[in-house]
């Protein structure tokens, strides 16, 4: 799309920064609509969505991952695994950070030592947590001790690495991002915009796409609604059934339509003096109705789910093992066993205490709004008085990564490993198990899962632990999300991978 298109349509403020736009450039901007703002421009802080996607363009990792999420060489040329705990990589030598200094062993080293250092506080760091140590081999060479074997490991390697002379003084990356990637930080206008150029130094060649910019939209409606009246040249999941329906149907524009590596989920804190019994969250979880929720509310465009484990990844799928299945009878049934009885005002009760919790959402989904008042109806049906709560997506999450909520509905992206489901935010202690699961059986198999040295001996890890979580249903796993996106006729080079990264944008 042209600048001047750009002015024209006038949903957001003119572009300011103008990118220096190569002669044989495909795309002069390419504006992209996110469902929210970024939080943080440095990879090892990276909070949301849209950080991933504006980070991927601006940094490189050791690996990147294709499009069927297998690590391929970035900053690494190659790597060995001379045994189970070593891993040493070989590191390009043509890399340059923005600011024109190289990319070197040491800025991979202080990377990754600076994200599992807890004062950093990163959400990296429970995926790394395994690493022991990280040296210098030589000048282009870094070797990796893991404390033990680490089976997803390669797959979190896509981190971008940062450079450590401006880190150390005190640059701040969060707001000033300083990569080695196809795109150069051009500003951002928090709420507004983020303006990229392309790296006209880049080891890789000078981008086909002169600039990308990322503009926060958080109504999906009106994010589809952009790219038909042309302010938009793409837009990607979340997005709302009935809109998704209808751009696939209209010729005007591109589109991909993927298997997505995104969970919708009930999240049930266990904290909660109500919640914290399994047979109660079990019986609870039988007035779910996934299969209206996945077919209808969400239009078939999210599966309903059968439990935590994730058809995408096959060798750790068996769909023999099932959450509980919607049923208001037996769950009134379960629910009378467990001493809930019927009160006069149609609210079972058990000691005095009412059998009531608060079930909570985010403003800017409306399927996940549906699905909450949908799910609140059924199980008033059986006696259980389910309070429904919306704000904001920033006051929401604050709430539940606080731990001060009964339930949520919520979703888990970027899921390119069952590690990330299931060990990070299901293992005991770890920083993103909001809802402060516990188990120590299911705890021994999520670290087998870890240690495994087969794809065979994982698959069976997860299944294992996922034959635990039924039983004990801290998540209800209402739908598997596909991944659609959308982008104007004239975009060259629109083919986003299942993470919504946009590096396809820098090829003619």
């Amino acid at each position: 799309m042209k600048i001047n298109q750009l002015i024209n349509h006038g949903l957001v403020a003119a572009v300011m920064v103008a990118a220096v736009v190569p002669a044989y450039a495909a795309n002069d901007v390419v504006r992209v609509g996110m469902d929210v703002d970024a939080q943080s421009l440095d990879p090892r802080t990276q909070r949301n969505t849209t950080d991933v996607r504006v980070l991927d363009l601006l940094y490189d990792g050791l690996v990147s991952l294709d499009q069927s999420l297998t690590p391929q060489p970035n900053l690494a040329l190659s790597w060995e695994q001379p045994d189970a705990t070593t891993l040493i990589f070989d590191i390009r030598t043509d890399a340059k950070f923005h600011d024109g200094t190289p990319v070197t062993v040491d800025d991979v080293i202080y990377t990754y030592e600076t994200v599992v250092d807890p004062a950093l506080a990163s959400n990296h760091a429970s995926n790394l947590n395994a690493i022991d140590s990280v040296t210098a081999g030589d000048d282009n060479t870094v070797v990796f001790k893991l404390k033990a074997p680490f089976a997803p490991l390669l797959s979190y390697m896509d981190l971008g690495i940062v450079p450590k002379h401006l880190a150390e003084a005190g640059h701040d990356l969060s707001t000033q991002p300083v990569g080695s990637g196809p795109f150069t930080f051009g500003q951002w206008d928090r709420g507004s915009q983020i303006v990229l150029n392309a790296n006209a130094d880049y080891y890789g060649g000078v981008s086909a796409t002169a600039q990308v910019v990322f503009v926060p939209l958080a109504d999906n409606s009106a994010r589809a609604q952009a790219l038909e009246a042309g302010s938009l040249d793409i837009i990607m999941a979340p997005l709302n059934a009935d809109d998704t329906i209808r751009l696939r149907a209209d010729d005007r524009f591109q589109s991909v339509s993927k298997p997505g590596i995104k969970i919708t989920y009930v999240n049930f804190n266990t904290r909660s003096p109500l919640l914290s019994d399994p047979a109660l969250r079990r019986a609870l979880s039988m007035l779910i109705d996934n299969q209206t929720i996945g077919n209808d509310i969400f239009g078939g465009v999210e599966t309903p789910a059968t439990s935590i484990l994730m058809p995408v990844f096959e060798w750790g799928y068996d769909a023999s093992i099932t959450q509980p299945a919607f049923d208001i009878a037996a769950a009134s049934a379960a629910l009378d066993e467990l001493g809930w009885v019927m009160g006069a005002d149609g609210i079972r009760e058990k000691d005095g205490v009412k059998l009531a919790f608060t079930l909570a959402t985010h403003s800017e989904d409306s399927a996940r709004i549906q699905s909450v008042e949908y799910i609140q109806n059924l199980m008033m049906a059986a006696g259980v008085q389910a309070n429904v709560s919306i704000s904001d997506f920033p006051a929401f999450i604050g709430e539940v990564i606080g731990g001060s909520y009964d339930a949520a509905l919520l979703g888990w992206d970027n899921l390119v490993d069952p590690d990330v489901l299931m060990y990070v935010t299901l293992h005991t202690g770890e920083s993103r198990n909001w809802g402060a699961y516990s188990n120590p059986e299911t705890d021994a198999q999520l670290e087998r899962a870890r240690t495994a040295q087969t794809q065979q001996e994982r698959g069976e890890a997860y299944k294992a632990a996922a034959r635990l979580l039924v039983e004990d249903m801290p998540y209800y796993v209402l739908t598997n999300a596909g991944f659609d996106a959308f982008a104007a006729a004239d975009v060259t080079g629109f083919d986003p991978d299942v993470l919504g990264n946009l590096r396809s944008l820098t090829k003619d």
